[in-house]
């Protein structure tokens, strides 16, 4: 006789994280943690129905402009035009389809239009810092905006942020949204940022390190960088914590 098969719902596992690969939850470094990292050991929830679930993400709530933030006011915004595109990737490589990514940052001068942001840099009129598509059938994502600038933090003496992209991933629902920042080839502040230097994996901290692509630069348009970003497995990208965010 066939052993009777269960009803019960089978929801996917995830591979652990490899080693090293995300910062520590307390980073001495990176000030603010220790005024926000969990004092107790953390509670493993698992995921139910609801939490696999949720709204629909697809390209009909996107508007025309949403993937360039040069376009979106009546005037162009100041700054080094710039092509960000890659691909959104699981642990064997494959694309993820039809998934929602979200981008957030400073403009030219260094400044988020933020009310918390408020440094004697200019605000640029003509740029929100925020953008937002999804990835096609083949993972593919693409952003035209502009490369921002460092700005000052008052994490240590004389601090400065490199120039980064925010970046925000979601699943199938919004708990399973992932943050991560990209970063820009050679940039001489690495040194001191403790963000950057608190992933304890060398190999993992260049992977947050976007790629010069000459092939996709436009002529007298724009310069291209790309950056893929892998949600799990051994080339797993680094993720952050909400909380942690500097902006």
């Amino acid at each position: 006789m066939a052993a009777p098969t269960s009803n019960k719902l089978i929801l996917p596992r995830y591979r652990r994280d490899p080693e090293g690969t995300h910062p520590p939850l307390d980073s001495p470094g990176y000030r603010s943690t220790a005024l926000r990292h969990p004092k107790q050991p953390l509670v493993l929830l698992p995921q139910m129905l609801t939490e696999v679930t949720g709204p629909l993400l697809g390209p009909g709530r996107l508007g025309e402009f949403d993937n360039d933030l040069t376009r979106q006011h009546a005037e162009e915004p100041q700054g080094q035009r710039i092509l960000v595109h890659g691909r959104l990737l699981d642990g064997d490589g494959r694309g993820i389809p039809n998934s929602l990514i979200e981008i957030w940052q400073a403009n030219a001068g260094g400044r988020y239009r933020h009310i918390g942001d408020n440094w004697p840099a200019p605000l640029d009129p003509n740029f929100d810092g925020v953008g937002r598509t999804i990835t096609d059938s083949e993972g593919r994502y693409e952003f035209t905006t502009i490369k921002p600038g460092a700005y000052p933090w008052k994490n240590h003496d004389n601090a400065w942020r490199p120039a980064h992209i925010h970046f925000s991933v979601f699943g199938q629902a919004f708990t399973q949204r992932l943050v991560t920042q990209m970063y820009f080839p050679d940039d001489p502040l690495f040194f001191q940022d403790p963000i950057f230097n608190s992933i304890p994996d060398e190999k993992a901290r260049q992977r947050m390190i976007s790629r010069f692509d000459y092939s996709r630069t436009t002529d007298h348009w724009a310069l291209a960088f790309e950056f893929d970003i892998v949600v799990r497995g051994r080339e797993q990208s680094v993720f952050e914590n909400e909380e942690e965010e500097d902006e």
